[in-house]
């Protein structure tokens, strides 16, 4: 759902005018650094793909019964120290789009001036602090997991945001606590599959975005709180609402309730990890709400891990659900039978599931890890989960296995 591209350009060349510029008052210090994951999944649902992220083209399932698209990506970052002060980061990402390529996007390019020691300032691509591990989301080897849990990720798919934000840390005793602010906007693509059963790529626009999030540190424990609100629009569903807007002030009161023009979303998150260095217990809690078809929704998730020298086995428990009607009056006129089913259609999409994963992670190498993780899903009835590419033959409800392999690293 984010076609950054139009920004992209302007974004580099500002921070590179800026490195330049300060660049002639100092040598600045530069430093390269990787990481990667290189994955494999297999699925027992064959009627669906399991993908990372709705932006991407293909998975598990469907597309294949093994995919090395879910969760294979490849990641560079250029970190610049101009002056004690300035300094500048860019980062590039490889992964499967929305088309199915994997051309590089640029997932970081901003520059950070400290207007104190723990007063600081950023402008350009910036990390979108939404949940606990929102900066560490697509670098596996930081991760307990195979890949962040879908109920509580997939809330706000998007890790980015072209803006600003402001950040002050204080600390008080033992207690270390940094509060942000971000505010910026964000666009992009999506595959879909259209009323003709042929995939089709969707755009969307998400402005006003802010984020203030608040992380505490206090020996082993982590407390996380943020709260997100943006306006998104779909230009996609525009066309259907407006047959709605045809049928006078009726049709006009159904579009504006349910319709995806610069709808409000309102997103708030907590999250807690307690690590004693052998042991950790973690786990987020998010709540999303619009007035659209979307509707209201609800995610949690727990993990607990023993470390055993180099192997750390692990266990999630996850659940996402629906907070709101999945079924609507419409018009209820004669005519308009197929406009209301297809408007039920939108507000009965769920993507309530329950999720049990069983995993352990192998720190074999400096800087590598190798991931194995079993994981057990239960739709809801009626619901879809968070598959995708669902062929005609698909029906909502049931369960989905999926087991998959990950080699992370760092260089």
């Amino acid at each position: 759902m984010l076609r950054k591209q139009p920004h992209l350009k302007v974004l580099v060349t500002l921070l590179a005018c800026g490195l330049s510029m300060a660049a002639q008052a100092a040598t600045p210090s530069l430093s390269l650094d990787g990481f990667g994951t290189l994955g494999a999944v297999y699925s027992d649902e064959a009627r669906a793909d399991h993908t990372s992220s709705i932006f991407a083209a293909r998975g598990a399932g469907y597309s294949s019964d093994w995919s090395a698209e879910v969760d294979s990506r490849l990641g560079l970052q250029l970190s610049a120290e101009v002056t004690p002060r300035l300094s500048g980061v860019v980062q590039a990402i490889s992964e499967q789009r929305y088309d199915g390529s994997y051309q590089p996007t640029i997932e970081w390019a901003n520059l950070k001036y400290h207007v104190t020691p723990d007063l600081s300032v950023r402008a350009g691509r910036l990390m979108l602090p939404v949940f606990m591990n929102a900066e560490y989301r697509k670098v596996g080897y930081a991760l307990p997991w195979v890949r962040t849990p879908q109920e509580v990720y997939s809330s706000i798919p998007i890790s980015n945001i072209d803006g600003v934000d402001i950040s002050y840390r204080f600390r008080l005793g033992e207690v270390n606590n940094t509060l942000r602010a971000t505010y910026g906007q964000t666009t992009g693509k999506f595959p879909y599959i259209d009323q003709n059963g042929e995939r089709a790529t969707g755009a969307a626009v998400a402005r006003e975005g802010f984020t203030l999030g608040n992380n505490l540190e206090w020996q082993n424990l982590r407390l996380f709180t943020a709260y997100t609100h943006y306006r998104l629009s779909i230009e996609e569903l525009t066309p259907f609402f407006d047959i709605y807007r045809a049928f006078g002030p009726d049709g006009e009161a159904i579009a504006d309730r349910y319709d995806m023009n610069d709808k409000r979303f309102d997103v708030f998150s907590l999250g807690a990890n307690y690590d004693t260095g052998n042991w950790f217990v973690m786990g987020e809690w998010t709540q999303s709400s619009s007035r659209t078809f979307v509707g209201d929704s609800r995610g949690w998730y727990i993990t607990h891990g023993y470390r055993l020298g180099s192997i750390t086995p692990y266990v999630t428990y996850a659940r996402h659900s629906k907070r709101s009607p999945t079924s609507v009056a419409g018009l209820s006129q004669p005519g308009t039978e197929v406009l209301d089913a297809t408007l039920n259609y939108f507000t009965a999409y769920q993507d309530s599931q329950t999720r049990f994963s069983l995993g352990a992670r192998w720190d074999f190498a400096r800087g590598m890890n190798l991931k194995a993780q079993i994981d057990h899903i239960d739709l809801d009835a009626g619901s879809n989960g968070y598959l995708t590419n669902r062929n005609p033959a698909f029906e909502p409800g049931g369960s989905v296995n999926l087991f998959s392999l990950a080699l992370d690293f760092v260089f």
